[in-house]
């Protein structure tokens, strides 16, 4: 086993290196860098950096003249990073060490000035709030696509009929728009939790420093509204240590991940030769290396899978967060890794999802050809004794003996003629015809936001006129 070096390294000083005796150990340097993580905040931290100096200025800790060099030196650095043209060098430990270096070979000493009154405790939470707001904003979009996606394909579907499954079993009918339109529903309320997780987000930490705040006026209300927050944290001891909205972010991606990999497992069974309601498109689509027939629905299996990531995300998140003590702790470096890859996970799966539900289609052939197997009409025919009086328990029973004889004889309930009902309710008329078989019964459906026809017809011109607002 090869012996690990140890002593001390050729990398450029740290900020904090003149503490200590001697210089870091490379391992130790290797371990604490967050860089290869957290440069992608770079746009977030340059901007909190020109806002913190602008405010530096307006309290005349700076010239205008040495705020115009970091201004430019630091839109300069940006336009590298964004261009590729940025080498990241990790003995800078993270973001806010890098950029900080490239400004001092930029411009000189006067960078030197720019962390007056801040640190990276308070920097790097300013940059965390910045991006999610930005990253909530991206999957709010992306819902936003994919509920147009549903609706679209619930348009075309708005008379067919299907089975609605409680257990796994045959229970109601319903029309095809409706149960597309479920999923439109469940997005909606995730659209509106990353919405809610943004106003959480939406304060700034920045002069907050490393936890007591600072002797210097600093103005934090001028670097809140540069930076578009509402409002600042109010205490500075929790200002640098919460992490509340991550992990609130991550929870939210964790429900989109739930609701997507319920889609994905409805279209696999449906997909499946047993059901076969759906075809999905074969381009998101694979085959088999052994079995030459194999279509397989690996995109919407691999939606189902990857919510485990997003899962673990979670966990790892509370873990991190469930027994620091007050203030910052170095920790909490590890939110990032959480954070992006719930985002990345989340937002990759939403693009999918919406590609393959636009490139599915129902079929509805083979789904009538079914559709009254399984006394779907069974409660149509219980509430139909409702109407004629008999209290609902009462007919519950009625109706469940019926089916057990239909059972029996392999036969529906539409099969019956009317002595036969008569035998079992004399309340049973010729008129319960009109309310046996699926597509009778879903016609019938009177209440509001039921799984009719003439209700699916509503809420698709209602999510139409909603998501056109947007």
């Amino acid at each position: 086993m090869a012996k690990q070096k140890s002593g001390s390294t050729n990398s450029p000083p740290k900020s904090w290196e003149k503490r200590l005796n001697g210089t870091p150990n490379r391992l130790m340097v290797d371990f604490v860098e967050s860089l290869n993580i957290d440069k992608r905040l770079y746009k977030y931290d340059i901007a909190g950096s020109i806002a913190h100096a602008q405010m530096l200025t307006k309290r005349k800790m700076l010239t205008k003249s040495e705020f115009s060099k970091i201004k430019r030196g630091l839109l300069k650095i940006e336009r590298e990073i964004a261009d590729g043209r940025f080498k990241f060098d990790a003995t800078y430990e993270d973001i806010h060490m890098a950029i900080e270096a490239a400004l001092v070979k930029k411009i000189g000493s006067t960078a030197k000035k720019l962390h007056t009154g801040r640190s990276r405790n308070d920097q790097v939470a300013t940059d965390l709030r910045l991006w999610l707001r930005d990253a909530a904003d991206v999957l709010k979009s992306k819902i936003d696509v994919l509920q147009k996606a549903l609706v679209t394909q619930a348009a075309k579907y708005t008379n067919d009929v299907m089975p609605a499954y409680t257990h796994l079993q045959r229970a109601q009918p319903i029309v095809v728009a409706s149960y597309l339109l479920s999923f439109v529903e469940q997005l909606e309320r995730d659209f509106i939790r990353l919405g809610n997780c943004q106003c959480l987000a939406d304060i700034s930490p920045l002069g907050a420093g490393a936890i007591a705040g600072s002797t210097l006026p600093l103005d934090r209300k001028f670097t809140a509204k540069e930076l578009g927050f509402s409002d600042i944290a109010y205490n500075s001891i929790d200002a640098v240590g919460d992490r509340d909205f991550c992990a609130e972010f991550i929870f939210d991606c964790a429900l989109i991940a739930v609701h997507l990999s319920r889609l994905a497992e409805d279209l696999i069974i449906f997909n499946s030769n047993e059901f076969g309601f759906v075809r999905i498109a074969d381009s998101f689509c694979t085959s088999s290396s052994m079995m030459p027939q194999k279509r397989n629905a690996d995109a919407v299996e691999l939606i189902r899978g990857k919510t485990g990531r997003v899962f673990g995300a979670l966990m790892a998140m509370l873990t991190v967060l469930k027994g620091l003590p007050t203030g910052y702790n170095r920790d909490l470096q590890e939110d990032k890794t959480h954070i992006f890859t719930a985002a990345d996970t989340t937002s990759q799966c939403l693009d999918m999802a919406a590609a393959v539900v636009a490139h599915t289609t129902f079929d509805t052939k083979r789904i009538a050809a079914g559709i009254d197997a399984g006394f779907l009409d069974a409660t149509s025919l219980a509430e139909y004794l409702v109407g004629k009086g008999i209290p609902f328990r009462e007919a519950h029973g009625i109706v469940g003996r019926l089916v057990a004889q239909c059972e029996k004889q392999n036969q529906k309930l539409s099969d019956l003629n009317l002595t036969a009902f008569q035998k079992y309710s004399p309340a049973i008329k010729k008129d319960v015809y009109r309310f046996l078989g699926a597509s009778n019964v879903a016609a019938k459906y009177v209440t509001e936001g039921a799984a009719g026809p003439k209700q699916a017809t509503l809420q698709i011109a209602y999510w139409k006129k909603q998501l056109s607002k947007r």
